[in-house]
């Protein structure tokens, strides 16, 4: 059986973790700003939320 093709754009940086949120009214507020602000997708704004709690981290 020949090799499968991968449907979709090739990328540096697959992105295959995927999360599920709940937010509250406020929490979803900023996001919506944040995102119109910048220009950015919900997930984006996620991903950099996220790397800024990378400083938070301890060593371990």
């Amino acid at each position: 059986m020949p090799d499968r093709k991968k449907t979709g754009r090739p990328t540096d940086n697959p992105k295959g973790s995927p999360i599920h949120v709940r937010l509250d009214a406020e929490s979803e507020a900023i996001l919506n700003r944040y995102c119109k602000q910048e220009g950015v997708s919900k997930m984006e704004a996620a991903r950099r939320g996220i790397k800024r709690l990378k400083s938070d981290l301890k060593e371990e």
